[in-house]
C-alpha cells in the first residue's frame, strides 16, 4: 500500500476536525454515546475524503527513455514511364528580329 502525501493528510486530517465540530455544534449532544459516534463518523469522512484526493502523477524513471526510437523511414519514389523518360525534348530557340 503506498504511503499518503501530504495533501491526503492534510485534507483528511481537516475534514476530521470540521465534520466533528460541526456535528457536535449541530447535534447538541452531551452523551458519551452520541459523542462516540459523531467521532467514528467524522474519522470514516476523513478517511473517505483522504482516499478521493487524486493522486500525483508519476515522475518518468531513468529506465522510460523521453524521446522515442528512431525508425527507419522507407520513401517510395515514383517510377517514370519510359516513354516519357526516353523521348527527348525539341530545343525551341528564341525568334530572331
Amino acid at each position: 500500500m503506498p504511503r499518503p502525501t501530504a495533501a491526503q493528510l492534510a485534507y483528511g486530517s481537516c475534514t476530521v476536525i470540521f465534520s466533528t465540530l460541526a456535528m457536535l455544534l449541530l447535534s447538541q449532544t452531551s452523551s458519551s454515546l452520541g459523542i462516540v459516534l459523531i467521532t467514528l463518523s467524522a474519522l470514516a469522512l476523513g478517511l473517505l475524503v483522504a482516499m478521493t484526493v487524486p493522486l500525483p502523477k508519476p515522475a518518468p524513471s531513468a529506465a522510460a527513455p523521453l524521446v522515442r526510437e528512431r525508425v527507419p523511414v522507407q520513401f517510395e519514389t515514383a517510377s517514370v514511364s519510359a516513354s516519357v523518360s526516353s523521348a527527348p525534348e525539341p530545343v525551341r530557340e528564341p525568334a530572331g528580329p
